[in-house]
C-alpha cells in the first residue's frame, strides 16, 4: 500500500509520499477552486440529484480539484432555492456522491474539500442563521458565541462540509461600509475576543478530524473596514502602526487559537493589494505569528492583480509567490503550469502551498473517513438548543440606547400601541446579507413579538408607513391615523441587507447597486452608503407621527451605524437591535414589556452625521478636544454605550501597584485591577464591566482610549461584585516608534466604568 494511504504513517510522512507521485498538473488542481457548488449538482423533477457533466469536466481538467465553494449555499445570487437545492436530509448523500466520484474518477483519490460560507451561521438551506457580528459584538459576550459557533459547525460537519468561511477579522471605521454588519465592531480588543471564540468553537477541542469539527478560514486580512470614502474593496491608506495596532489582533488572536486558514481581502495597503502582500502574508502571518495553515485567496481577486501584471499567469505568480495557497473562482491559478513552465514562480513554491493544502486533508481525517454519515445529516437543524441560543444572543445584543421619562418598558395593560414601519413585520430585514432562503413562517418579525409579550388586554394595529427608500401617500396616512388612535407608537425603522431574486450580481457575488430590483436593499456588500442618515421615506414618516403627539418608541432594525440625531430628537426611547435573526421579534417584544432587561452595549460609535467621520472611539489624542464649528465632535452614543431597566453603580477602583518597571512586566509581572459594581435598583441586570487605558509621554502618540478588559455579570437586587483584571504586558505594551512591541516607560490612566462616558480613573507609573 502506497505510504499516503497508511493511517498508521506520520502525516509528513504521507504528505511527502503523495507529492512526490502528482504531475504539475495534478499539484496545479490541489491549489484551485474555480467552480461555484451549485453548479456541480442537479436536482431532478423526482427529487434526485445528480452530478452535473460541468462538475466532471471541472475534476478531470487538474485530475481532481483542491476545494469546492458552496454546494449548499442559497440565496439570489447563487439561484438557490427549495426548488432546486439542497435540503439538510439531502446534504450528506450529495457530499459523499462528489466525493465519491472525485475518489473513484482521479489517478490518485485525493479527497477534495468541502468550504461553505458561515459568516453568521451555516449558509444554506435549513442552515441555523444567527444574528449577523454587529449583534455578537454588541453582546460583549465571547463565551454565548462560542456555543452558537459550536452548534454550528457541528450542523455544517453533519451534512458533509469541511471549512467553514467565517467573517471575523473587519474592524468598523467607517460605518459608510456595507459590510460593517460583518464586523464585531471597532475595536481590536474586542473583536480578537469574539474571533477566538469563533476558531474555539468551530473547530472543537478534539482535533479537525473528530465530530462537529470545521475548520475555520477567517476573513478578511486585512483592513477591509478601512476602506477610502467607506466604499467596499477601497485601498486602506494607513501605515504599519494603524495596521498592527487596529487591523491585526483580531488575526493574531486567531493564528494563536488555531485558525486552519485565513482570506486575503480585496483592499490595498499602501499600494499594495493584500493577495500581493508577501510581508502581510508570509512575513508577518508565517514567519513571525508561525501560522503553517492555508491562505485562500476571496472570490477573483487573484484575476484583479492583471492590473499589476498584465497576464493571468503573472498575477497567479505573484499572488502565490506573496502566500496565497488556494483560489477562489479565479482563471489566474488555473494557469500556473503555464506560470512554472515560462519561469514566472518556480515549481517549489507551487510545491509548498500544495503541502499546505494536503495537509489541511490529512488533518481532517479525509484520507481515511471521506465519507458522511448520511442518517445524521438533518439532525441537530433546528433544534431547540440552537434555537435557545438564537433567542439570547438576540436578547443580549439589543442596545437600549435611550430611554428619557422611563418610557420603556411599556406598560402594556389597556394600553393601545400603534406598530409602524418598514421593519416592523419583514423577516428578511432582520436577517443580514449572506442569507438563505428561509422556510415560510420561519421565526418572529418584530410586530410578531410584540404581540406575543403584550398583555392579552392591550390593543395592536399595525401600518407599515413606508419601505427602507419608498414611500407611498396611501401608507402614510395609514400610519398618522393608527398614530392618533394610539397610546404609544413603536416606529420600527432602520436598513435591509435583504437581496431579491432577480436582482444584478457581480461575479463574485457582491451585489451591484443602483438598479430598481435593490432599491430597498441598502446595506450588504457592495451597497455603500455615503449619506448616513435614515432613508428619507422613513425620515418623513417619524416627523408625521411625531406630530400626533404620540410618545414614540424607536427600534432600529439595521447592519451599519446610521446617523439618526434627526429621529433621536423626536424619540423618547431608542432601542438598536441590529439585524437580530430569526428570533429576534420575539427578543425584542420581551425587551419593550419588561419581560427581559436589555444588556447588550455598542461595538461601535453612532455618529451624528456622515460628515462627522471618523467618529471611532480609540483615535489618537489631539491633546484637547476639537469640535467643528457647527458639530461636536463626539459620537451621538459612544462605543460601549448601553442602558439598562435597573441602575448600576461603581466603586472603589484600586490597582495592586502604583507603579511598576517595565523590565518586571515583561518578565510576567502583573498588576491587578478591582472594581466594586453593584445593583442599585430593583430588577435584576446583566452589566458589562469595560476596563479602559489612556497612555501618555511614552515617545508616540497615543490614543483617547484603549480597550484592554472586559467582563459581563449579572446581579440581582441590591447584590454586589468585585470584579478583577489583571494588566500585564501585552495590554501595557506598545509599538514604539520602531515598530517592536514591548513595554515602555509612560504614565497611564486606568478606567473602569459601564461605558467610556462614566468611568472610575486610577494612575499607573510605568518606570
Amino acid at each position: 500500500m502506497e505510504t499516503y494511504k497508511r493511517q498508521d504513517r506520520p502525516v509528513s510522512e504521507r504528505i511527502d509520499d503523495l507529492l512526490s507521485r502528482m504531475t504539475l498538473k495534478e499539484k496545479v488542481g490541489q491549489l484551485n477552486q474555480r467552480m461555484y457548488g451549485w453548479d456541480a449538482y442537479e436536482k431532478k423533477e423526482d427529487g434526485a440529484y445528480t452530478i452535473t457533466d460541468a462538475f466532471k469536466q471541472e475534476v478531470e481538467r487538474f485530475d481532481g480539484m483542491g476545494a469546492l465553494f458552496g454546494l449548499f449555499r442559497s440565496d439570489p445570487w447563487s439561484g438557490v432555492d427549495y426548488a432546486n437545492g439542497i435540503a439538510a436530509e439531502h446534504s450528506a448523500a450529495v457530499a459523499n456522491e462528489i466525493q465519491r466520484y472525485v475518489k473513484e474518477h482521479t489517478r490518485l483519490g485525493i479527497p477534495v474539500l468541502l468550504s461553505e460560507e458561515s459568516p453568521h451561521g451555516h449558509q444554506a438551506l435549513d442552515g441555523t442563521m444567527l444574528p449577523v457580528n454587529l449583534n455578537a459584538g454588541s453582546t460583549w459576550n465571547p463565551e454565548l458565541m462560542e456555543r452558537a459557533y459550536g452548534l454550528t459547525a457541528a450542523e455544517i460537519r453533519g451534512r458533509g462540509a469541511h471549512l467553514g468561511l467565517v467573517s471575523v477579522l473587519d474592524i468598523a471605521q467607517d460605518p459608510r461600509w456595507g459590510r460593517t454588519e460583518e464586523c464585531f465592531g471597532e475595536d481590536p480588543y474586542l473583536a480578537a475576543a469574539f474571533t477566538r471564540a469563533a476558531v474555539r468553537g468551530m473547530q472543537g477541542e478534539g482535533g479537525l478530524a473528530s465530530d462537529g469539527s470545521v475548520a475555520v478560514v477567517l476573513k478578511h486580512l486585512c483592513a477591509q473596514g478601512a476602506g477610502m470614502g467607506g466604499k467596499n474593496a477601497g485601498p486602506a491608506n494607513i501605515g504599519e502602526r494603524e495596521l498592527r495596532e487596529i487591523h491585526l489582533p483580531a488575526a493574531f488572536a486567531g493564528a494563536k487559537a488555531g485558525a486552519a486558514g485565513f482570506m486575503a481581502a480585496y483592499n490595498e495597503i499602501d499600494g499594495m493589494p493584500c493577495h500581493a502582500n508577501r510581508k502581510l502574508l508570509t512575513d508577518i502571518l508565517r514567519e513571525e505569528w508561525g501560522f503553517d495553515g492555508i491562505v485562500m485567496a476571496d472570490g477573483q481577486a487573484i484575476d484583479r492583480l492583471l492590473a499589476l501584471t498584465g497576464s493571468h499567469e503573472g498575477a497567479a505568480a505573484l499572488a502565490l509567490s506573496s502566500g496565497v495557497d488556494l483560489s477562489l473562482w479565479d482563471k489566474s491559478f488555473t494557469t500556473l503550469e503555464a506560470a512554472v513552465s515560462s519561469g514566472l514562480v518556480d515549481e517549489s513554491e507551487v510545491d509548498r502551498a500544495v503541502r499546505r493544502v494536503l495537509r489541511l486533508k490529512f488533518e481532517l481525517g479525509l484520507f481515511d473517513q471521506p465519507y458522511t454519515d448520511e442518517s445524521k445529516a438533518a439532525s441537530g437543524i433546528g433544534s431547540p438548543e440552537l434555537t435557545a441560543l438564537n433567542l439570547n444572543i438576540a436578547r443580549e445584543s439589543a442596545v437600549l440606547l435611550k430611554n428619557d421619562r422611563d418610557r420603556l418598558p411599556l406598560n402594556g395593560s389597556g394600553k393601545r400601541i400603534a406598530v409602524i414601519g418598514p421593519n416592523a413585520d419583514q423577516m428578511y430585514n432582520q436577517l443580514g446579507d449572506y442569507t438563505s432562503v428561509q422556510r415560510p413562517k420561519t421565526g418572529s418579525t418584530v410586530l410578531q413579538g410584540i404581540r406575543m409579550a403584550a398583555p392579552a388586554d392591550a390593543s395592536i394595529v399595525y401600518a407599515r408607513g413606508c419601505g427602507i427608500r419608498s414611500s407611498s401617500a396611501e401608507e402614510l396616512e395609514e400610519a398618522v391615523a393608527a398614530a392618533k388612535a394610539s397610546d404609544v407608537a413603536v416606529l420600527v425603522l432602520g436598513g435591509s441587507s435583504a437581496r431579491q431574486f432577480g436582482g444584478l450580481f457581480d461575479g463574485n457575488g457582491e451585489a451591484v447597486i443602483g438598479q430598481e430590483t435593490a432599491y430597498e436593499m441598502d446595506c450588504g456588500e457592495g451597497v455603500d452608503l455615503a449619506d448616513l442618515r435614515l432613508g428619507e421615506a422613513q425620515r418623513r414618516l417619524a416627523e408625521a407621527v411625531a406630530a400626533t403627539g404620540v410618545p414614540i418608541v424607536v427600534v432600529l432594525i439595521q447592519g451599519r451605524p446610521h446617523a439618526i440625531e434627526e429621529v433621536d430628537r423626536l424619540a423618547d426611547a431608542i432601542l438598536c437591535a441590529w439585524y437580530p435573526g430569526k428570533e429576534g421579534g420575539q427578543a425584542i417584544g420581551e425587551i419593550l414589556f419588561g419581560i427581559v432587561n436589555p444588556s447588550g452595549k455598542l461595538p461601535v460609535s453612532m455618529p451624528r452625521s456622515s460628515a462627522q467621520l471618523p467618529v471611532y472611539y480609540n483615535q489618537k489624542d489631539p491633546g484637547r478636544v476639537r469640535d467643528y464649528v457647527d458639530m461636536p465632535s463626539a459620537a451621538l452614543y459612544s462605543f460601549g454605550h448601553g442602558l439598562s431597566y435597573t441602575r448600576f453603580v461603581y466603586e472603589e477602583l484600586s490597582l495592586s501597584a502604583a507603579s511598576v518597571a517595565a523590565a518586571d512586566l515583561s518578565n510576567g509581572e502583573q498588576v491587578k485591577v478591582r472594581v466594586i459594581v453593584r445593583n442599585a435598583g430593583d430588577i435584576a441586570g446583566l452589566e458589562t464591566v469595560q476596563l479602559y487605558l489612556k497612555a501618555r509621554e511614552s515617545g508616540i502618540t497615543r490614543r483617547i482610549a484603549e480597550l484592554k478588559g472586559f467582563a459581563k455579570v449579572a446581579l440581582q437586587p441590591g447584590e454586589t461584585r468585585e470584579i478583577a483584571f489583571s494588566l500585564g504586558a501585552e495590554e501595557l505594551g506598545h509599538w514604539d516608534n520602531a515598530m517592536n512591541f514591548g513595554v515602555k516607560a509612560c504614565k497611564v490612566t486606568v478606567m473602569v466604568g459601564g461605558g467610556l462616558r462614566q468611568t472610575l480613573q486610577a494612575e499607573l507609573a510605568i518606570m
